[in-house]
């Protein structure tokens, strides 16, 4: 259990994150399962969940920022699972799968290069997969570079953010390795570990990867063109997140928490899209069954770029 944490009670005070928004989030809840009928109800031929369940986001830094982004999101999964749901925070995204094997994290919200080393480290059981109807990578230039294409990208310098970024390091790659250039072999890459524009702007780097949301994000933000940082190529629809449970549970337990996960997945999405960071992030997604199938692309672009045993 997380030093500090809260563990979050249906019979409790809601956190104090937004209380105005927690009380219509509680009623819309409520219409919801009213309205939605038998289709909602826990069976009761449901096992029993545990009392509590520990849970974690690959992505958030710290109990903080666990609490800040994701308050709202737990609170919501707790009455669609109807047992306490209390946040473990991990120290980076490689950290899940130590504290999963020993014990200290029942479920984990990862991104798909997380899963594939929770899938490999801690035998982790996919529950659902949280799908983004436009999630893919864009390679961005500035307009003056003489950059026309990606064939003009060879012998110059990439930022690809963060080793295992979905949309940066992984989508960038597949990006690269389709248009015939292999990272760090026919292109410089740099992983500056910042989600903006700057490299480009300032000259450090001749472009940068990252999500379609975070561009337009930054457009808008810092009120900059897109023709003056045009987009020099747009990926491939990626898979999105997925949750998964410690094998150390009961499959019938991790059977009831996807069905429940399923059933009540407005109001999650909803939990998900009141954090104002999550908010343009996540705008239209959907929770849906796994298809692990899906993921194994990320393994072939691991091989390729010869970075295999960190999915191992």
């Amino acid at each position: 259990m997380a030093v500090g944490s809260e563990v979050l009670r249906t019979n409790l005070a809601p956190l104090p994150i937004n209380c105005m928004y927690r009380r219509n989030f509680l009623l819309y809840t409520l219409l919801f399962a009213a309205g939605c009928g038998a289709a909602n109800i826990t069976s009761s031929s449901d096992p029993v969940l545990p009392e509590t369940l520990t849970f974690t986001v690959t992505d958030a830094e710290g109990l903080e920022e666990l609490e800040a982004d994701y308050g709202t999101f737990r609170a919501a999964l707790a009455e669609a699972l109807n047992t306490n749901v209390e946040f473990f925070p991990v120290s980076g995204h490689l950290a899940a799968a130590p504290a999963m094997l020993a014990g200290k994290v029942d479920l984990v919200w990862a991104g798909p290069s997380e899963y594939l080393v929770l899938a490999a480290r801690a035998e982790a059981v996919p529950v659902v997969t949280l799908k983004r109807p436009d999630f893919r990578s864009v390679v961005i230039v500035r307009a003056d570079s003489g950059i026309q294409s990606l064939s003009d990208l060879k012998g110059k310098t990439i930022d690809l953010r963060k080793v295992g970024s979905t949309t940066s390091h992984l989508g960038g790659a597949q990006i690269l390795l389709a248009a015939g250039l292999k990272p760090d072999v026919d292109v410089k890459t740099v992983m500056s570990g910042k989600r903006t524009l700057q490299g480009v702007k300032n000259g450090e780097v001749d472009a940068v990867v990252m999500a379609t949301h975070r561009y337009q994000t930054i457009l808008e933000e810092e009120n900059l063109a897109a023709e003056d940082y045009p987009i020099l190529q747009t990926g491939e629809l990626l898979p999105g997140d997925i949750f998964v449970a410690s094998n150390q549970l009961d499959a019938a337990i991790v059977e009831t928490i996807q069905s429940r996960m399923l059933n009540h997945q407005e109001q999650l999405v909803q939990g998900i899209v009141a954090a104002p960071s999550l908010a343009k992030k996540f705008k239209g997604a959907s929770l849906v069954t796994v298809n692990t199938e899906a993921y194994d692309i990320f393994r072939g672009i691991y091989e390729a770029i010869g970075q295999e045993e960190l999915i191992q």
